[in-house]
């Protein structure tokens, strides 16, 4: 696979970095601001739901609250999160910087994520690492699902053998909808039994792919 691929497709959180801290902070400050009374919000909460379209991971995450508390949640995490994560940021994976700019030597560089509008473009701008991708969709955008927007960006970019690299059970099923080779890298927020290839490391990831 790795002589012939042309391309290597990313999801964002989970995979290259991890926001929850910055997230539990943005959510504790919408539920303070919307007066909605709940526990604290801590980081573990956040990467629980980390990887579903972002109304769905607000609706996993504040169950037994109203529908009008759930959209007006949905929103404005939504915005606080872009907010405060292009100015705090998050916590690149180890290795993820070095690789991303070795693999771009080689492979054309993308991300597809469940992430609200706006988000990615927030990664990019924090991270640096924007000249390196060249292209991205997000559910925030199309309002489709992973696999559909993995299959967009394949398209659209008339890739013809791409890779598509994450952390969690819904990109594996995203890959296999496409008919896109899966890698799977186990330091983020899911499990995926039942794969082929395996990484415990981003550095692991990128040997692999420049052998």
């Amino acid at each position: 696979m790795r002589p012939s691929a042309d391309s290597v497709l990313f999801d964002l959180d989970g995979t290259l970095w991890d926001t929850g801290e910055t997230c539990a902070v943005a959510w504790n400050d919408v539920l303070r601001r919307h007066g909605i009374p709940y526990r604290r919000i801590v980081a573990d909460d956040v990467r629980r739901v980390t990887g579903r379209p972002h109304e769905a991971a607000i609706r996993d995450a504040f169950p037994g609250l109203s529908d009008d508390q759930l959209a007006a949640l949905t929103v404005a995490t939504a915005e606080e999160d872009n907010r405060l994560i292009a100015e705090q940021g998050g916590v690149l994976y180890p290795g993820v910087e070095r690789g991303l700019r070795a693999l771009a030597d080689r492979y054309r560089l993308f991300i597809v994520s469940n992430c609200q509008t706006g988000y990615v473009e927030t990664f990019l701008a924090w991270s640096g690492l924007e000249p390196l991708f060249t292209d991205f969709e997000c559910w925030g955008n199309t309002r489709q699902s992973k696999g559909a927007n993995l299959r967009r960006v394949v398209d659209r970019n008339g890739l013809r053998a791409p890779t598509f690299v994450g952390d969690t059970p819904g990109d594996q099923s995203a890959a296999l909808e496409c008919g896109v080779p899966f890698l799977f890298v186990d330091y983020g927020f899911g499990a995926c039994p039942d794969v082929a290839l395996r990484f415990s490391s981003f550095a692991q990831l990128t040997d692999w792919l420049l052998t």
